[in-house]
């Protein structure tokens, strides 16, 4: 990683060094001879971190050193000065960048700071990495979708930014293209689109390291013919390189998130049934390590369906292996006993007790015979459902009971209730009122307002009154895949 704060502090000490040379060159100028004096004063001034020490002599100093009767401090005070401004420079876009925690963040404040850089207005970025592997995206700055769109269409081996995705030979230092409409060998494409665009220069660099490899490339757009001086280049060079370490350590968590979510849909069902008289609906999200949280919904016998919502303790693979297990031992016990939502949860309470004694979980059973509108229910340490329907919106009053795995014994009454015709039964878990960050008291009260607040017209199709309450529920980004909580919301809406 490249410490900007480290090569700040070096100059200002080689500043400090200087300044105490100045003090000796005086010294020497009243007893050496001018001669000697020249060879002795002939300045070496440093690379320091492979900033470029070429920049232009302060007007104090325009003769040689050897020629000036006055010390020659302002000469070195200006490079010093000059790099000192640079590396803070430096050093604050990287602390902005190393501030982005997601892959969308660090590809605009990478693309804004690559322009404030090379000095140009607009820019696009491409996320391709080399081995395949991992999230590809194209991203602008300053440019309209369709912008992008006209840009796409010219041939990708015509243009600097294709010729560095590709990694051909030569583009390893960026792609300087100073005056694009003037080159004779322009694409006629992207003639086009550059006079149709308004861009008449551009500057590509790769994204790419030795560890990382090449994950990318980007390009920024002047109106008129330029291109950046050498010290932009190299300030830009450096940037891209820090920048290529944080993105890929951005894209390797994406694509661990990727992962995990994608095991995570693998143990829940993959499709809802289908039963006569009742709808079904469910929303999932999980958190960046992945959870326990899940739900089921299973036919039985007789036209009937049995509803399952429940969260294991804890995070991760293990939580979600765990969560695997459950679930299917849930469903083995439905059909055999789905009637009575108690033995079904005492004998899954007692399987969790025997195979996994440290671990604890809450669970929600429901038996429901869509035919009737009739509703058996028993919870272990679980949120109470939520009936909405045209004159009601209320919890459903159910037991008090500890999760699974905390008695030695458990076991509570079953609670019965009718929904109405046009009803909807919302079962969720707690990661729902969690992720609000509220008290656990204003969360059920943010839920049941978020509930009510379902407007008439959706209140028939469940996927409208689950999609409603999440987003009422999760606004402004609470409803994100970095939240530690899963949610599952599971709707049943009977006609």
């Amino acid at each position: 990683m490249l410490d900007i704060g480290l090569l700040v502090r070096v100059h200002v000490d080689a500043l400090i060094v200087a300044q105490n040379h100045m003090g000796v060159c005086d010294a020497i100028r009243r007893i050496a001879p001018v001669g000697k004096l020249a060879a002795m004063s002939a300045p070496h001034l440093p690379k320091v971190a492979g900033i470029d020490p070429e920049v232009p002599v302060s007007t104090h100093t325009s003769a040689p050193l050897t020629e000036v009767p006055g010390p020659p401090g302002p000469f070195i005070q200006d490079r010093l000065a000059g790099w000192v401004s640079d590396l803070t420079t430096l050093h604050e876009l990287t602390e902005r960048l190393a501030g982005t925690n997601t892959l969308d963040g660090a590809l605009n404040e990478l693309l804004q700071a690559g322009a404030a850089l090379v000095g140009a207005r607009r820019g696009l970025l491409v996320l391709e990495p080399a081995n395949g592997e991992g999230p590809s995206a194209t991203l602008g700055l300053g440019l309209s979708h369709a912008e992008l769109g006209h840009i796409e269409t010219v041939p990708r081996a015509a243009t600097a930014l294709g010729r560095v995705l590709d990694g051909l030979p030569g583009t390893a230092d960026g792609v300087t293209s100073p005056d694009l409409l003037g080159e004779k060998n322009l694409d006629p494409r992207q003639r086009e689109v550059a006079a149709r665009l308004g861009y008449a220069a551009s500057y590509a660099l790769p994204l790419a390291s030795e560890a990382a490899g090449r994950l990318g490339a980007a390009v920024w757009l002047y109106d008129e013919p330029a291109e950046p001086a050498q010290k932009q280049r190299h300030l830009a060079g450096l940037y891209a390189r820090y920048a290529t370490e944080h993105l890929a350590r951005l894209v390797e968590l994406e694509r661990a998130r990727a992962d995990v979510a994608a095991v995570a849909e693998e143990l829940l069902p993959s499709r809802l049934p289908r039963i006569p008289g009742v709808q079904l609906a469910a929303r999932h999200r999980t958190g960046p390590r992945g959870g326990g949280d899940w739900y089921d919904a299973l036919p039985l016998p007789d036209r009937t369906l049995g509803l399952a919502v429940g969260s294991v303790g804890g995070s991760g693979p293990s939580a979600m292996a765990a969560m695997g297990r459950l679930r299917a031992s849930l469903r083995a016990y439905a059909v055999m006993e789905g009637e009575d939502p108690v033995a079904v949860l005492s004998d899954l309470e007692l399987l969790l007790r025997l195979t996994e004694p440290a671990r604890t979980a809450t669970a929600l059973f429901a038996y429901c015979e869509p035919a009737t509108r009739k509703v058996v229910l028993a919870g272990a340490g679980h949120t109470p459902p939520l009936v909405l329907g045209e004159r009601r919106c209320e919890f459903v009053e159910t037991t008090l009971s500890a999760p699974l795995g905390m008695l030695a014994c458990w076991e509570a009454p079953s609670v019965e209730f009718s929904p109405a015709p046009g009803e909807t039964v919302l079962l969720y878990t707690d990661g729902l009122l969690r992720r609000t960050g509220d008290a656990m008291d204003r969360a059920f009260a943010r839920l049941h307002s978020a509930a009510a607040s379902v407007p008439k017209s959706d209140r028939h199709d469940p996927a409208a009154v689950a999609d409603h309450v999440l987003r009422t529920m999760l606004p402004d980004g609470l409803d994100r895949s970095d939240s530690a909580e899963d949610v599952v919301i599971l709707a049943a809406h009977f006609d």
